[in-house]
């Protein structure tokens, strides 16, 4: 099957007049499949489901994406997960805490853990999706060094042991680098990094500690038939923008942590910035009408810059009623018609 070239579709994006909305949208599936968000992360059959029946109820979506399970990555690296049924499954503790540890701490093998399970989902789901690109959903360097040395010690330790920051930082690319490539050689269309971590960084920690590794990923992995896309949910993006503007990424994608309307002035042109309706407040907890609300005020605030694409601030959690996630796409038909 011949390759959608992703760079024509990005300019696409951009030059078109009405813009689909992006969603970072998967778990909720389960509500329609009857299953737990465990059966669910178990089961590559289920995933490619549960993007399937995503996509079908989604028919105005500008893509596909899977489940954004952060805690996938660390779990290959040896790391403890606490699961349960219908949380997106967290890592609990470390298991790097000193520059031996470091330098003894292996880089898994592609499979280990689940990360088979979404590969093989991803394939599954290529094939059934066919109009629309699919993307796999990984974790950003960063993210994944602080999960293996504890999120809230990491921060500390690019101040006290930058040393051994960037000894994890280098062992963590070269596998997200072979993962990416794993999905991309089983049909997915690009991924989606998630980088919440980096977005907690002083802006030239976050150039040393983040940017330069996502540079390495992104040579690595990206060309016109595979696109990168980068998400930060962090508070500081703004402040950061300009280093990670040159990460190599076409499509960036903010949380609700900012404002939208503040960021898009940042932008180049050529770049796609997405966000950033609450996924807590808003499409978890919110009301359509609350939802719609939300949604409409980005498009009065950001419409205007070519280059803007509406979406959710973040991954939309398990539970999140569908008249919710129904209302987002609503509000964009009624925008429009105006």
């Amino acid at each position: 099957m011949e390759k959608m070239n992703m760079m024509k579709w990005v300019d696409d994006i951009i030059a078109a007049e009405q813009k689909k909305g992006f969603l970072v949208l998967s778990f909720p599936a389960i509500q329609k499949m009857g299953i737990t968000v465990q059966e669910l992360i178990a089961s590559s059959d289920l995933q490619a489901q549960a993007m399937k029946i995503v996509a079908d109820l989604t028919p105005d979506a500008a893509a596909a994406v899977s489940m954004m399970d952060l805690s996938l990555e660390a779990e290959a690296f040896g790391s403890t997960i606490h699961f349960s049924d219908d949380e997106v499954p967290t890592v609990i503790g470390s298991i790097v805490n000193s520059e031996e540890e470091a330098e003894a701490l292996q880089v898994p093998e592609i499979g280990a853990g689940r990360t088979q399970i979404y590969i093989d989902a991803i394939e599954k789901a290529a094939k059934e999706i066919t109009d629309r690109p699919v993307f796999a959903g990984v974790i950003g360097p960063f993210s994944l060094a602080g999960r293996l040395m504890d999120v809230s010690e990491a921060m500390i330790y690019c101040y006290d042991e930058p040393d051994m920051v960037h000894l994890i930082l280098e062992k963590v690319t070269a596998f997200l680098i072979k993962y990416i490539s794993a999905y991309k050689a089983v049909g997915a269309n690009g991924v989606v990094i998630a980088e919440p971590l980096a977005g907690l960084l002083s802006p030239d920690l976050e150039e040393e500690f983040s940017c330069e590794y996502m540079k390495k990923i992104v040579n690595a992995v990206q060309d016109d038939s595979f696109l990168v896309v980068y998400h930060n949910c962090g508070n500081c993006t703004i402040q950061q923008i300009d280093s990670i503007a040159q990460n190599g990424c076409r499509m960036l994608h903010f949380g609700n942590a900012i404002n939208m309307a503040e960021m898009m002035p940042h932008i180049p042109e050529n770049i796609v910035a997405m966000g950033n309706v609450d996924p807590a407040s808003r499409f978890r907890n919110g009301t359509p009408e609350s939802v719609r609300e939300s949604t409409l005020d980005l498009m009065e605030k950001c419409a205007s810059y070519k280059n803007y694409v509406p979406s959710s601030g973040c991954d939309i959690p398990p539970l999140s009623p569908w008249e919710n996630i129904m209302a987002f796409f609503e509000a964009l038909d009624l925008y429009y018609q105006r």
